[in-house]
């Protein structure tokens, strides 16, 4: 475990197999080349086409924006806490387990690994119809719920991003990414049960998960998760 989680990058492991880009036109190159964001670029303009082809725009597209912006950090942080982060159930001989939180544990043993950082592709298969009929039965118009859906997309894409960018070694310019970046070392590298943002931190300020670093002490499951259930706050 590294002594500085705050500032730190992620090791050499990732550097030694040539798969970490450095700049953010390599970041990009690689970026799009991988199945989860080519399938969210689609979705985004399916949608985007959609709307614009039906026309017909009010003020009434303001608000299902407005509402993914307050309930995206929120929807972000759940997903993380009570998803990615699902603990196994044994349940006699049984483990009840599924694909999604695996894949996630497997990326907190091997941060480095940009292959499996992205959103699994078989989860799409029922994430995009899920979405879909959501957005459809939450608004009063197909063009609102086109809207929204549109919106939902670009942000999914956003957070692909950000959680792709952070692990490769581009280093941070902006104020904005570099509070991202730090807090996703902070998670991976200090502390599993804090800082469950990643393109947007404001959950994690109103849900009590982003103290001061210096008020925890370093978990030993970071990587592995769930082999100690102490609770790591001093």
């Amino acid at each position: 475990m590294i002594a500085n989680p705050e500032t730190a990058t992620f090791d050499g492991r990732a550097e030694s197999r040539g798969a970490s880009p450095s700049n953010l036109a390599d970041a990009f190159h690689f970026f799009v080349r991988r199945a989860s964001p080519r399938i969210l670029i689609a979705a985004t303009a399916i949608a985007a086409v959609a709307r614009i082809t039906l026309g017909s725009w009010s003020v009434a597209d303001v608000v299902p924006v407005v509402v993914l912006i307050a309930v995206w950090p929120v929807q972000e942080w759940l997903i993380h806490v009570y998803v990615l982060h699902f603990k196994p159930i044994q349940v006699g001989s049984h483990t009840i387990d599924f694909p999604v939180p695996r894949k996630h544990r497997q990326h907190h043993r091997d941060p480095n690994n940009l292959e499996i950082l992205f959103i699994p592709e078989h989860s799409f298969f029922y994430t995009l119809p899920v979405t879909v009929l959501v957005w459809v039965a939450v608004t009063p118009t197909l063009n609102l719920a086109l809207t929204g859906l549109t919106v939902h997309f670009l942000f999914a894409l956003n957070y692909e991003w950000v959680h792709f960018l952070v692990h490769t070694r581009v280093v941070p310019k902006s104020n904005f990414y570099r509070k991202l970046w730090k807090s996703h070392r902070l998670h991976h590298f200090k502390n599993e049960h804090y800082w469950m943002g990643v393109s947007r931190l404001e959950a994690d300020h109103l849900l009590g998960t982003s103290p001061n670093p210096d008020d925890v002490i370093t978990s030993p499951t970071a990587r592995s998760l769930f082999n100690d259930d102490a609770v790591f706050l001093q």
